[in-house]
């Protein structure tokens, strides 16, 4: 065990390719190559995309998923408050829930923009994905695809508040919000605010993935996966 971490020690302190296979040739599961080392992080983030952000798509995958439910922004937390104190709690959770229907709506976007990233994913980069923090895949995938999701995301939810009504429900609401005495008019962009929490929902349920199969041997469910992973445990 002390071989094995000194060795893992050596593995961070060496940038060339030759070098860390070098090392990696010592490790108790030797013989693997750069090759095997970039499917078996590919084929891992292949897993989070199928095994978690596909369970977002489905209807109430946001709705009912307490990791990633989208809320109401922060002004829209007192309408809510509000309406429901004079009897209108059936309008504020049909608002709150069209907001999660948008999201779920969008998802299916993710997983092309996903699978073009991974599959442009270096030796390099996986190296510093298996040997970096505990979600740097995450990072990884957050920094690669962030600006294309969001420019998917956000007309595609524009589009479903138009389909499912939430244009009118919102605007309902809020209209009775502002109309009511003693409230300062709300006008805020919900497109934007829900298309930013639902990236965020995806990359967290990227990060419940990474971790099992970081920390779960069973999650680890091919002989792949296994070998490349014994490196970092």
């Amino acid at each position: 065990m002390l071989k094995k971490m000194l060795l893992l020690i050596a593995v961070f302190q060496l940038s060339g390719c030759a070098e860390l296979q070098q090392v990696i040739n010592q490790l108790p599961n030797g013989g693997i190559t750069n090759d095997q080392i970039a499917r078996g992080l590919k084929e891992a983030l292949n897993n989070g995309i199928t095994n978690q952000v596909g369970t977002l798509a489905i209807k109430d995958g946001f709705f009912k998923n307490e990791l990633v439910r989208i809320l109401l922004p922060e002004e829209l937390q007192k309408v809510d408050n509000t309406l429901r104190k004079i009897g209108l709690s059936k309008l504020a959770d049909e608002g709150l829930k069209v907001l999660n229907r948008a999201a779920e709506d969008a998802v299916n976007e993710a997983i092309p923009i996903f699978v073009d990233a991974i599959k442009g994913m270096t030796f390099a980069d996986a190296k510093n994905i298996l040997l970096g923090d505990k979600n740097a895949a995450t990072q990884y995938l957050q920094i690669e695809t962030s600006d294309a999701l969001y420019q998917k995301f956000n007309p595609i939810i524009n589009n479903s508040f138009k389909k499912v009504g939430a244009d009118k429900i919102w605007t309902d609401l809020i209209t009775k919000y502002n109309n009511l005495p003693f409230t300062k008019d709300v006008n805020p962009d919900l497109t934007d605010y829900v298309t930013g929490e639902a990236l965020k929902g995806v990359y967290t349920m990227v990060e419940v993935e990474e971790n099992n199969i970081r920390t779960k041997f069973s999650s680890r469910t091919t002989d792949l996966l296994r070998k490349v992973f014994a490196l970092q445990d």
